[in-house]
C-alpha cells in the first residue's frame, strides 16, 4: 500500500512520528493492544518487554487482515507513567525499532490515570490501510 507522510513546510521534523498520512484503500481499525500474549498472560511487566509485545499484537492482527506494519497510518498510544516512559527513551526507540522497523505513522501519546487490566503498563491502537481484503 502506498502512503505519504505530510509535513507542512518550514515545520521543525517530527521524530520518531509523522504530522499526517495520506493512503488510499480498505481502512482497518486495529482495537486496543496491550502487552500480554494471544493467551491473555503478560509475560513481560516493564513497560518495554509490554510496548514491545503490544505493537507486536498490532503487527499481527495487520498481517491477518493481509497488510503489513507499513500500512499502518496512525498509532495512539495511552501510557499510565509519563516518568517513565520519559526515562527509556532510547530503549523504547530500539524496541519499536524491532518491530516496526523505520516505519513512523501519526501518532499521538496519552497519559492516563489506568486501564482496565491492572497489570497493564500501556495500550495501543492502531488504524491501518490495506491494498485488498486477506482472500484477495
Amino acid at each position: 500500500m502506498a502512503t505519504m507522510t505530510i509535513h507542512p513546510e518550514g515545520w521543525k521534523p517530527a521524530k520518531g512520528y509523522a504530522n499526517g498520512m495520506v493512503a488510499e484503500g480498505r481502512v482497518l481499525f486495529v482495537g486496543g493492544q496491550i502487552g500480554w500474549t494471544a493467551e491473555q498472560v503478560f509475560e513481560a511487566h516493564d513497560f518495554i518487554g509490554q510496548m514491545r509485545q503490544a505493537l507486536g499484537n498490532i503487527a499481527e492482527v495487520v498481517r491477518a487482515a493481509g497488510g503489513e506494519v507499513t500500512d499502518i497510518v496512525r498509532l495512539t498510544w495511552y501510557v499510565t507513567d509519563k516518568t517513565e516512559y520519559l526515562a527509556h527513551q532510547k530503549d523504547i526507540g530500539a524496541a519499536y525499532r524491532d518491530v516496526m522497523g523505520y516505519h513512523f505513522p501519526a501518532m499521538t501519546m496519552v497519559v492516563v490515570s489506568a486501564l482496565v487490566e491492572d497489570a497493564a503498563k500501556l495500550e495501543i491502537e492502531a488504524t491501518a490501510v490495506l491494498e485488498r481484503f486477506p482472500s484477495d
